[in-house]
């Protein structure tokens, strides 16, 4: 995908997110903004009872199910809050009144900001910490020390802070896994078979802010108490076929398009996939053909195809950098301010384009630093 006469002053946006979204799928939704075809009224306008949203849900919710091969024991529910209100909502329903503890593999921010808000429900166990080394690494074979019978190992599939990914997952003998999934979601094939469930925000490889995916194996709804407030028991998705109140009706409009466009265009999650690590490869590839000029911040066996995320020799290097990369059209390269440096996040609509410019500036500025 490259710009076309009708996205000729496009920039390319390296936002972790809200992030890119494909061309295609924003040049569909401004043509049925007006109104929808054979509907007469703007998708921000209908009900979302009526049979135009009907179908719209329907067809969202198959299309994750058809992408992700989302067996029968598995419900699929979309809600409100991103992923920050499922740290709560995770152990709320899966960990409150259990008698084991709710064991946390931290690989960077998010996982231990979910941690965080688990300890309000329960016992944590932390089963992994990668802190010693600023989350730069995933824990080896052997390292993972899970607590007796834990009522779920929840990890965090992509950091987005730090740019380390999981790429396979861990082994967790017959407790729930559970992944917070926001940052890779839809960007490489997941068996979803092994989690007992699965959340991701939209905004990042999905769609816009908006819109939370829940994916949950039916056994684990009875764990959810009848203490718990109605809007945050997954039950109350689940019986009201994600609609217990108004849900985000544009928000999943653009996510089931999105869906559509990694079906029709990028070939499913495993094209989706190869399109993601060979985009990723041209960035790494110029950290490491660098001397040290740039220095990734992940380990090379954990880097995620995701955010790709380095430092410079200074800070005023890095500050120079952003500026002069924005003047190319290349955006919001910062890194995340709790770590500094420099962050490329790359999601699935990034166009190769994009990342191939973004390598051959990183090339030029460091050749001229270096004249």
């Amino acid at each position: 995908m490259d710009r076309s006469s009708a996205a000729v002053e496009r920039v390319f946006n390296f936002s972790p997110g809200p992030a890119v979204l494909p061309l295609e799928v924003l040049e569909r939704a401004q043509a049925e903004l007006v109104a929808l075809p054979g509907v007469g009224m703007s998708v921000l306008e209908i009900s979302h009872r009526s049979p135009p949203f009907d179908r719209i849900l329907e067809e969202t919710l198959q299309g994750l199910r058809d992408l992700l091969k989302v067996g029968a024991d598995h419900e699929i529910v979309l809600l409100q809050g991103g992923a920050s209100l499922q740290f709560s909502m995770v152990p709320m329903n899966l960990l409150r009144g259990q008698s084991g503890a709710a064991d946390y593999i931290l690989t960077g921010t998010w996982g231990t900001t979910g941690a965080k808000e688990a300890r309000r429900e329960g016992k944590v166990h932390v089963a992994w910490d990668g802190a010693a080394t600023k989350y730069d690494r995933l824990p080896v074979a052997g390292e993972i020390a899970l607590s007796p019978n834990p009522a779920y190992v929840h990890i965090t599939s992509n950091e987005t802070i730090q740019g380390v990914q999981w790429k396979r997952d861990p082994q967790v003998g017959s407790a729930p896994l559970v992944c917070d999934c926001s940052s890779d979601f839809l960007s490489r094939p997941i068996d979803v078979a092994k989690h007992g469930l699965i959340y991701a925000c939209a905004q990042k490889n999905a769609g816009i802010a908006g819109v939370t995916v829940v994916i949950i194996r039916k056994d684990l709804l009875a764990r959810s108490r009848d203490d718990l407030p109605t809007m945050l028991d997954y039950r109350t998705y689940v019986s009201n076929g994600s609609r217990p109140n108004t849900p985000p009706v544009f928000a999943i409009y653009i996510l089931g398009l999105v869906c559509n466009w990694i079906r029709d265009t990028m070939g499913g999650l495993a094209g989706m996939h190869t399109h993601n690590v060979a985009k990723a490869k041209l960035l790494y590839d110029v950290l490491d053909g660098s001397g040290g000029f740039y220095a990734g911040h992940a380990r090379p066996d954990c880097r995620s195809d995701m955010n790709v995320t380095f430092r410079l020799p200074d800070e005023t290097l890095e500050k120079e950098f952003v500026k002069a990369a924005a003047g190319h059209g290349l955006m919001d390269l910062k890194g995340h301010r709790s770590v500094g440096g420099i962050r490329a996040s790359i999601y699935n609509a990034m166009p190769v384009a994009g990342v191939t410019a973004l390598r051959d500036f990183m090339v030029d500025f460091q050749q001229a630093r270096r004249s």
